[in-house]
């Protein structure tokens, strides 16, 4: 009975787990999975604080430059969402991510490693009450993150980077980091200067406290947005 019992938890464990590998632009599915996000290595499975230190962070396990990922075009104001696979839903309380990096003038965003500079485009964290109660986190049990690319964004090509942090063993120095990155070409008037700009590792500790995050009490602390503030879109 305890080895069901064991089993039956790990099953529940990895049906909880997720990854954002659908594009959608305004409202439509464009493509299937990994047609236009980077393929990771670890597949539905989360990172962990280790990656914080690693250039992993940027893109997840294995998810390199090439490997047929293909490039959408998009405008400045569209909404863009990155759906959970298989009909899944963010299962785990914690906070979600849009970082964007432009290619460098004449390197399509294909051959872009994400080396360079990236700005933190949107973030979403508790819509109400307290940390201690998942339905309190907006993106919980919603089936993707999505965002409206700011107005002056500067046109070219982006990795657009998805990341959402599961904080239900943050207290155990165990937050589950789930990332993916999009490939986007992105046209518009431009015109604003995204900041703060950041590299990627660089962006986090292990220690933050919004990242080594203890949910778990009747009183849980005010939760702080790990990582840089959002451009503000001018």
């Amino acid at each position: 009975m305890k080895s069901l019992f064991v089993l039956a938890a790990f099953a529940a464990a990895a049906d909880a787990h997720y990854i954002f590998n659908i594009l959608f632009v305004n409202g439509k599915k464009i493509g299937g999975e990994y047609t236009y996000v980077r393929k990771n290595s670890n597949s539905y499975n989360p990172s962990f604080p280790e990656i914080v230190e690693k250039n992993d962070l940027r893109c997840n396990v294995g998810a390199k430059p090439g490997g047929g990922v293909k490039t959408y075009e998009v405008s400045a104001g569209d909404k863009i969402g990155f759906k959970v696979f298989n009909n899944e839903l963010i299962e785990h309380p914690g906070p979600g991510f849009i970082y964007m990096s432009k290619a460098p003038e004449g390197t399509g965003v294909d051959t872009y490693d994400g080396s360079g500079d990236w700005f933190k485009a949107y973030e979403v964290g508790l819509c109400k009450g307290q940390a201690n109660t998942d339905g309190n986190w907006c993106a919980y049990n919603k089936d993707r993150l999505e965002f409206t690319i700011p107005q002056k964004t500067p046109p070219g090509e982006y990795l657009v980077r998805i990341e959402h942090i599961g904080l239900h063993e943050g207290h155990k120095s165990k937050a589950q980091f789930y990332i993916t990155c999009a490939q986007l070409k992105i046209s518009g008037p431009g015109g604003g200067t995204p900041s703060p700009l950041v590299k990627i590792p660089g962006i986090y500790q292990q220690a933050d406290p919004g990242i080594r995050y203890n949910k778990w009490t009747s009183s849980p602390a005010p939760y702080v947005m790990p990582g840089p503030a959002v451009w503000d879109g001018n």
